[in-house]
């Protein structure tokens, strides 16, 4: 398969070295975010990886999808504009994955975040908050990511409604809320953090990054998928909806 790459930063290498070294694949081009994108730009490949930043990916995207080529997305921050998004795609009949996190450890994180936020839900002894680290070169806090697993936990557990990412001074945490947690230091790759707690038990779920090639490598798998499916059913996908197929 032939991938054409948007954004040239930490991940954009990795993803093309991670494509250099498949034997299978390689990178039609690396768009620069900086140089004005044409739908031409992309013609001749099988995918789009894009991992840029919010306003970039927002800009390109009426580019990309008039290029009918699929689009793996790995850029975060939109959460806010994701059904304008989701619209757009539907709309030119194109294919988008999108994922904050493109890891299978990750997800393999989320999908025991789910089942462990389902086991206690019943038990009102047990409380849960997420909590998680990134560099500080990171722009979004919370990390798309810890924000995905909050939804994960609000899908599974009736006893928490409402996302608070930061506390004030003048109130106490309600019993519905779910605390999403977030530190900048250092060069951290990523460390995502779910506490279950009660009087008399403290579990903890944790996924640690140890570098950025589990991130790549799954990308590139999720592209090749979406590729495979773009022609019979385009559409809007998330790694779910690739994982659901892999482990069916």
């Amino acid at each position: 398969m032939r991938f054409t790459l948007v954004g040239n930063g930490r991940m954009g290498e990795q993803v093309a070295l991670v494509i250099a070294r498949s034997g299978c694949h390689e990178t039609a081009a690396v768009l620069d975010v900086n140089v004005p994108i044409t739908a031409d730009l992309f013609q001749g490949s099988d995918a789009i990886i894009d991992f840029t930043v919010r306003d970039a990916f927002l800009a390109n995207l009426p580019a990309m999808l008039l290029s009918g080529v699929p689009i793996v997305v790995g850029t975060t921050g939109w959460d806010d504009v994701r059904q304008e998004v989701l619209s757009k795609v539907s709309a030119a009949g194109s294919s988008l994955l999108y994922s904050a996190n493109f890891s299978l450890g990750v997800n393999l994180f989320l999908r025991t975040l789910r089942e462990a936020s389902r086991l206690i839900a019943p038990f009102s002894q047990f409380d849960i908050a997420l909590a998680e680290q990134h560099h500080t070169g990171k722009a979004d806090f919370p990390s798309g990511t810890a924000l995905r697993a909050a939804e994960v936990v609000l899908s599974a557990n009736s006893r928490k409604t409402t996302v608070v990412r930061e506390l004030s001074d003048d109130r106490k945490l309600a019993a519905d809320e779910l605390q999403v947690a977030a530190l900048r230091l250092g060069t951290v790759f990523g460390k995502h953090t779910a506490f279950i707690d009660s009087d008399a038990d403290e579990i903890i779920i944790s996924h640690t990054a140890k570098n950025r090639s589990g991130f790549a490598a799954g990308a590139v798998e999720a592209a090749v998928w979406l590729a495979g499916r773009h022609k019979s059913a385009p559409g809007f996908y998330t790694m779910d909806d690739f994982l659901n197929e892999k482990l069916s």
